[in-house]
């Protein structure tokens, strides 16, 4: 009985810290809204959202910061789900979509469409740098990260490589990817760098809400597949025998999780431009408080990563302000300091 109360008292700490990190999704997010280089008071806020406030405000929130923050908390889902079930899959902490390739493709791809078949002619404005073709590049990158995917699912099905050797495939082809990007750039016009440059920022100000859909339906599609598999997931977690023995088809299983986790990651690179650490850094932040457990492990991971791109994305708004930050550089600067926090105390702690 002793220890079915305390098992019953730590699923009830596990519940209400996913309640405390959503109330914390939801307050950044109305604080994201309000503040800016036109500060709008709470009340302003809420009045605007249910259609009652200034056509001023209306403008600000609806075309300006309401995009910017959908497409934070839909990135930040997917990005720190995706980067949980990898670290699952391949039973390793540094699993994410930038170790495995996906996002120096995304930049080759990126880099090929604005380079060799002009989607990187520009305006420059007091707003900064708007690429003309966009859907062109979306795709030029999406299809260069899913091609990195592609080659490793495929050595690893071929040869039956490790999860570790999946890894360091992914470093080898981030390393091609690279070289390749940096010697188109060698050739380049100085005015196609500047957009390469500018695109590989990452900026959450690019989509539109046509963007922001096709996001969320394919990290909702994510989500579900993985949270319907959570059983499988702890299963794989306690080794390849064990779930083996349990009936989940391990090699069958890692493929498609990899597969849906490479898709929705090179969706939103594509749309957003690179963004380091938040795949990598939320799953770990949230292990060592909620453990191991994928139950609550991939809605809270989830959660971190809407958390910590709002807080980024916030952060970039307002240091400088009017000027608005690369995100990807503040996602660094707060990611790495926390990923080395966490590697000296232990990384991947969880109960």
């Amino acid at each position: 009985m002793k220890h079915l109360a305390r098992y019953e008292s730590y699923i009830r700490f596990k519940i209400v810290f996913l309640l405390l990190l959503g109330a914390a999704v939801v307050l950044m997010a109305l604080w994201a809204v309000s503040a800016g280089s036109a500060d709008l008071s709470l009340k302003e806020v809420v009045a605007t959202l249910l259609g009652r406030g200034s056509r001023q405000a209306s403008m600000i929130i609806f075309n300006h910061r309401l995009p910017r923050i959908m497409t934070a908390i839909v990135a930040g889902v997917g990005l720190a789900a995706t980067g949980c079930a990898m670290q699952c899959i391949l039973k390793n902490p540094l699993a994410s979509a930038s170790t495995l390739g996906i996002a120096q493709g995304a930049a080759f791809g990126a880099s090929f469409a604005i380079i060799v078949l002009g989607a990187g002619l520009q305006n420059q404005t007091l707003d900064g740098i708007t690429i003309i073709n966009p859907y062109l590049l979306s795709t030029c990158a999406f299809i260069s990260s899913m091609l990195s995917t592609l080659i490793i699912l495929g050595l690893s099905y071929l040869k039956r490589v490790s999860p570790e050797s999946m890894i360091l495939a992914g470093v080898a082809l981030s390393s091609m990817f690279a070289g390749a990007t940096t010697l188109m750039q060698y050739f380049a016009a100085d005015v196609k760098v500047a957009a390469v440059v500018f695109w590989t920022f990452g900026d959450l100000g690019r989509t539109g809400w046509q963007e922001i859909m096709i996001m969320t339906v394919v990290v909702l599609a994510a989500f579900l597949y993985y949270a319907f598999n959570r059983w499988n997931f702890n299963a794989l977690q306690s080794g390849e025998d064990a779930a083996k023995g349990l009936g989940v088809n391990v090699t069958g299983f890692r493929l498609l999780g990899m597969l849906v986790g490479a898709f929705t990651a090179a969706i939103i690179v594509s749309f957003i431009g690179i963004i380091n650490f938040i795949g990598l850094i939320a799953p770990h932040l949230v292990r060592r408080v909620i453990g191991n457990d994928f139950r609550y492990l991939l809605p809270a991971a989830a959660l971190m990563g809407a958390l910590l791109m709002l807080a980024s994305d916030t952060a970039a708004r307002l240091v400088v302000a009017p000027v608005i930050l690369p995100i990807g550089a503040i996602t660094s600067f707060l990611g790495a300091p926390l990923f080395l926090y966490l590697v000296f105390k232990g990384i991947g702690g969880g109960k």
